[in-house]
This record gives structure tokens, C-alpha cells and sequence, in this order.
């Protein structure tokens, strides 16, 4: 418990951001806030810290589970609800395949994979997935690269569905206000995985950080009840 207060507190700072990054979401997008620099590079980049923080740590700490498989399917289930809520009562921001639905099937997926992956030599298994997620970035935009950089048109025939959708090639169709399917961001997964098995947590640390760690620590429950209050209490201020 010692060696963990530092990963729950990075994770409860990361939480924190998220819920200010969403407030501002609600405020621009349901309440019509006039703030441009939300639709700027600045909020993007704030956005793909938080979710980075997210997926990297999440794979980190997957080894220090001890029930990952119940773990991933309950993370999984969360996932489906949030879709399931916003389907019923927010139509217009419905969420497909958001961050939940990529945790859970990432926490399964390394869960069935573990045996032959920890075979890998840790250097080689971080070096391999930190590289495919960087080429896999722009999947989700029909190529290769990273960002801005364009290396290969990818056949369009590969975004058909939901179910390609799910894995990372998204139809024209397609619409998600939350959106991380498996490639690329499993490869960040697994590059938190090899990375604890690279560099797991050692000694006791002093310095701690209560609140930030509290909620790193029951951060699927912050999760799932920070929209729905974040949303209550804008709507009381507005009106």
C-alpha cells in the first residue's frame, strides 16, 4: 500500500483534470459557452494529457491486480452503461466505445495475452508497442502516422461498421463524443504493462498528496457519477 500512494495520487490528479476538462465540455457544447480557445490546440492537447495519463497508467497497473479478468469485465460493463445512458437520455452526445469500453477490453485482452507476452523481453515489449501506438495514431482517420504526419492511405474498405468501429476503423457514419477504440490506444495499454514490468514500484515514499490519492483510488466510481453531477450543477447555475 505504501509503494502505491504515488500511483493513485498521479491517477486522482489525472481524474481531476478530466472532470475540469468535462465541465468545460458541457459549458461550450450543451450550454453554449462562447470560449474559442476550447476548440483550439491548447484543450486538445489537455484533452490527450488526461487521456494518455489514463490509458498509460491503467496498463501500468494491471500486474498489480490480482483479479484482472473480473476487474476488466466489470470496467467493461461500467463502459456499456455510459453508452446505454446517453442512448436513452442524451441521444445527441452518445457515447460509442468511450474510454471504459477500451479499459475493460484492454484489462481482458492482456488478461488472455499475459502468458505469451510476458515471455517478451521488457525492453523489446515496450519499445514495440510505444512504436505500433505511434503509428496506429491516425487509424482512426484512414492512415498511418502520428498527428499531422501522414505515412500510408489505409484501404477504405476496412471502415464498414460498428464492429470495425470498435477495433479502430470507423465508418463515415460513425459518431462517438468519446471515442478510443482498441487500435491505437491498446498499444499504449501495453506500453504502461511493460513498462511496470521494466520499472516496477520500489521503496516507501514519504511525501503523499490525501485527497488527490483518495480519489485515485476509487476512480471508476468518480467516473461514472462525475458527468451526471458535473451536468446538475451547470444546469442550476444556468437557470
Amino acid at each position: 500500500m505504501e509503494r502505491r500512494q504515488t500511483l493513485d495520487a498521479v491517477r486522482g490528479c489525472a481524474l481531476a483534470s478530466m472532470i475540469l476538462y468535462h465541465a468545460a465540455w458541457d459549458m461550450v457544447y450543451i450550454f453554449g459557452a462562447d470560449w474559442p480557445w476550447y476548440r483550439g490546440m491548447g484543450a486538445y492537447v489537455w484533452q490527450q494529457s488526461i487521456c494518455w495519463t489514463f490509458i498509460l497508467l491503467s496498463g501500468y497497473c494491471w500486474s498489480l491486480g490480482r483479479r484482472q479478468l473480473r476487474r476488466g469485465l466489470t470496467v467493461f460493463a461500467c463502459g456499456a452503461l455510459v453508452t446505454a445512458a446517453t442512448w436513452l437520455f442524451m441521444p445527441g452526445n452518445l457515447v460509442q466505445f468511450g474510454v471504459l469500453t477500451l479499459l475493460g477490453s484492454a484489462s481482458i485482452l492482456l488478461w488472455g495475452l499475459a502468458p505469451l507476452l510476458s515471455r517478451l523481453p521488457a525492453r523489446a515489449g515496450l519499445a514495440g508497442s510505444f512504436s505500433l501506438f505511434l503509428l496506429l495514431r491516425n487509424v482512426n482517420s484512414g492512415c498511418l502516422g502520428f498527428e499531422g504526419l501522414r505515412l500510408l492511405r489505409l484501404p477504405e474498405g476496412l471502415y464498414r461498421n460498428r464492429l470495425t468501429a470498435f477495433l479502430g476503423f470507423p465508418p463515415a457514419d460513425f459518431f462517438s463524443t468519446d471515442y478510443f477504440s482498441l487500435l491505437p490506444w491498446l498499444f499504449l495499454f501495453l506500453t504502461g504493462y511493460f513498462l511496470f514490468r521494466l520499472h516496477p514500484p520500489e521503496g516507501r515514499e514519504t511525501r503523499r498528496i490525501p485527497l488527490a490519492a483518495a480519489m485515485g483510488r476509487r476512480s471508476l466510481l468518480i467516473y461514472m457519477l462525475h458527468q451526471p453531477v458535473v451536468y446538475g450543477v451547470l444546469s442550476v447555475l444556468f437557470r
